[in-house]
């Protein structure tokens, strides 16, 4: 494989665009030619572990064939119809059948979309609708918290509140606020009271600075994880929703990361015993096998839009494709049949506590965190103070180069290592994944 790899880097920049766009850092990026389970083969013979698995969505790990047999199948059969009104499909119907058995019980309608950035979109225009519908054209704004993570398209990219993602964008679409996250870690509680209780609070604070009348719906991750694997209080949830039911302002779970078993759970918010009135998700319903998302909604939002004189005038050309609904309807099959929620939870404590056994004594570990595999590591400068680092130390960056250089590949926030693999990583994998994050730590911090 010697020279392919820098021939492949090379017509790669002169040809692609790619997310997150930095030819700099490209130029010593990878290029991914085969992968199985949780393992991944770069072009020049390097295998690492997948700790991300892919972006948060390859929950079944690489090389399912009985997924790549349900997407063949299915193209051979009807490659695509449309999924306007007035078509539909078999696969998209008894995909919707599926999830009305799987999500909350509050929830049984589904629009179906080719990933969660639309899922955010058109959780915006639903809501809107809606409210338009009960006769309050006002009720247009959404909040949603810093660090949360909704897709970068531009309204979307408003309702992430992750700075990062504005500067070239700007100005963000008008009617987006931000309360901050509920963060253990770092949100400032007054004394004596109780921390997630006073982080939910956040949200009636701005929903009576903007008037009730102009608050749409309010939108939040259960776990926030493209911010850092931020696992709220346990009684967060419990109190948003009364505040969203108090001021009439829909409640929209984005679960494009936590839905289908991340958790431990085939949706998050059931750790906290809340339903919201959306929920969004993408990502694990077909394992990232082929692009699919959607948003689910409760009756009285469906029937809202039914009873409405005129069409409900969103679509994608996408929605209710016919293969991406069979990949989903066979991948959860498998996560059912396997016990694969239930493995995560298993395997994302076991992580959680060889990371804590491994690195939270380290002197520069302000925290190690984590809800089912999903884990994160946060880096310090000063434990007592929970100083930050500055960035120009590129501590973060230099921890995830002696990560890769061991085999290790996954994503950061700034200084926070997040951890997601898959949920067929084996005991030893995760072994190897906290024996390579300790000895990048030690490599980097000492």
């Amino acid at each position: 494989m010697h020279g392919v790899k820098p021939a492949l880097i090379e017509r790669d920049l002169e040809h692609l665009i790619h997310p997150l766009h930095s030819p700099d850092s490209h130029k010593r990026g990878h290029v991914w030619v085969s992968g199985e389970g949780s393992v991944l083969v770069d072009a020049d013979g390097r295998k690492y572990l997948d700790g991300l698995s892919g972006l948060w969505n390859v929950v079944l790990g690489h090389g399912r064939e009985e997924l790549a047999r349900a997407a063949r199948n299915q193209m051979a059969e009807l490659a695509y119809c449309s999924g306007y009104a007035g078509s539909s499909n078999p696969r998209a119907i008894e995909l919707a059948e599926k999830l009305a058995s799987l999500a909350y019980p509050s929830i049984n309608r589904f629009f179906f979309t080719c990933g969660g950035g639309e899922a955010s979109e058109t959780s915006f225009k639903l809501a809107r609708s809606y409210w338009k519908i009960r006769g309050f054209p006002e009720k247009t704004k959404v909040i949603s918290r810093q660090w949360g993570y909704h897709g970068v398209t531009l309204a979307a990219m408003s309702a992430t509140g992750i700075s990062g993602y504005w500067p070239l964008f700007e100005p963000r679409v008008p009617g987006f606020l931000q309360i901050p996250s509920p963060y253990p870690y770092r949100y400032e509680c007054p004394p004596g009271a109780s921390p997630g209780v006073a982080a939910a609070d956040e949200l009636e604070r701005a929903i009576l600075r903007e008037g009730p009348e102009t608050i749409a719906m309010f939108l939040a991750e259960p776990v926030q994880g493209a911010g850092g694997v931020i696992v709220p209080q346990e009684d967060y949830f419990r109190r948003i929703r009364a505040i969203c039911d108090q001021y009439d302002v829909l409640f929209v779970a984005d679960e494009v990361i936590t839905g289908f078993g991340r958790t431990g759970k085939w949706f998050a918010l059931d750790h906290w015993g809340v339903e919201p009135d959306l929920v969004q998700f993408a990502k694990a319903i077909t394992s990232g096998y082929f692009p699919l998302g959607g948003v689910g909604v409760t009756e009285r939002i469906a029937q809202a839009l039914e009873q409405h004189p005129s069409p409900w005038m969103h679509a994608y050309t996408y929605s209710a494709h016919p293969v991406g609904c069979a990949v989903a309807l066979r991948n959860l099959d498998i996560l059912e049949r396997e016990g694969l929620p239930a493995q995560a939870g298993e395997k994302g404590d076991y992580l959680l506590a060889g990371l804590r056994a491994s690195l939270a004594d380290h002197p520069h570990v302000g925290e190690v965190r984590g809800k089912g595999l999903m884990c994160a590591v946060e880096y310090v400068k000063d434990r007592v103070t929970k100083q930050e680092f500055a960035p120009a130390e590129r501590v973060g960056e230099k921890l995830n180069a002696e990560a890769q250089r061991r085999g290790l590949f996954s994503r950061l926030r700034g200084d926070v290592f997040c951890l997601a693999p898959p949920f067929v990583t084996t005991r030893e994998q995760l072994d190897r994944i906290i024996q390579i994050l300790s000895e990048a730590t030690e490599a980097v911090l000492g």
